[in-house]
């Protein structure tokens, strides 16, 4: 991903090994500092992934799978090491995949740090293809509306939903983006308007409520988020927020895609009532910038995530092609 330091432009992935430690782009840090986070034990794995150090399915997973090939130079026993980083996040699939991943190839005797080099590598030539695939649904002048977090950051490099505007914008498309601000955490407003400031992609940070006020006028061309897990009937599991766009979306005719790996497809079950939603503390909700925004004694719910029906989704931008929920299992599942 391309990062501006000052006068410098840098490339650096979300993700990656280095000397024995497990190397990442602070993302608490973002957009006032760049700093990285290093982590040298499971523990600061499990407490990388909790507190949001690293955010996004693709990229937790890569952490996830990085951090099994540490615990196994460590010779830490594995299986309490892979229980212990699902139990870190428990919606986004990506995480499951990795760490099944890892287990499986250590068990036939692969060499760990190249199984996980491996996953990392194949996450990122995924996120690649998903923009190649994708830049064809953007018109030469395109406005597009996200969500969340589905960029570099969230994924290693390239991103999901933004890698198809990285393709677009390098190919002179010209396009303008409504980023909306993602509360509590903000992972539009400090996380996705930071990847296209440093892309030079024009864009603007919407407030979520927002979103219907520009989909009613006619202002926005397509929607494309990511999503944390996937399931086979094609019910999809993003940021908070997103069950709300897909929804106005079909009600306004606008089409709305998901970009995402394979990883994030959950085969083994149906329907989104069945993916286990994470529920976060309320201060995240009732706390900015330190200070408490309600009366003493109120409280706050909390869920990171919503899932959207598959009968509003348009269709799934993968690496493989782009697909209808239907087509899940019939096509994509192969």
């Amino acid at each position: 991903m391309k990062i501006r330091l000052g006068n410098r432009v840098v490339n650096c992935p979300a993700v990656w090994f280095d000397k024995g430690q497990i190397k990442l782009i602070d993302q608490r840090a973002l957009p006032y500092k760049f700093r990285l986070f290093a982590i040298k034990t499971l523990a600061d794995a499990e407490s990388a992934i909790r507190d949001m150090v690293v955010r996004g399915a693709p990229a937790i997973g890569a952490t996830a799978a990085y951090a099994m090939a540490q615990a196994k130079m460590h010779n830490d026993d594995l299986t309490a090491a892979a229980k212990r980083l699902k139990a870190t996040r428990p919606t986004a699939y990506d995480l499951f995949h990795a760490v099944d991943y890892m287990t499986n190839e250590i068990c036939s005797g692969s060499d760990a740090l190249e199984s996980a080099k491996n996953y990392v590598n194949g996450i990122v030539a995924e996120c690649r293809q998903i923009g190649i695939i994708g830049e064809k649904l953007l018109g030469k002048r395109c406005r597009i509306m996200t969500h969340c977090n589905a960029g570099a950051l969230a994924t290693v490099d390239y991103g999901t939903a933004l890698a198809p505007m990285r393709a677009a914008h390098e190919k002179g498309k010209k396009l303008f983006v409504y980023v909306s601000e993602t509360r509590p955490r903000l992972q539009g407003a400090k996380l996705t308007s930071w990847e296209l400031k440093n892309e030079g992609i024009e864009h603007a940070v919407i407030a979520d409520g927002a979103s219907g006020y520009f989909l009613t006028r006619g202002d926005v061309d397509i929607i494309i988020t990511g999503a944390d897990r996937i399931t086979s009937s094609g019910d999809a599991a993003n940021k908070i927020g997103t069950y709300e766009k897909a929804v106005l979306a079909k009600e306004n005719g606008i089409p709305f895609y998901i970009a995402a790996p394979i990883s994030t497809f959950d085969f083994s079950i149906r329907k989104g009532c069945r993916i286990n939603i994470e529920e976060r503390d309320q201060d995240e909700v009732l706390i900015i910038n330190g200070k408490r925004i309600t009366a003493p004694g109120v409280r706050a719910m909390n869920p990171a995530f919503d899932v959207t029906p598959a009968k509003y989704i348009t269709g799934f931008i993968t690496a493989y092609g782009i697909f209808k929920p239907f087509q899940i299992t019939t096509k994509l599942k192969r």
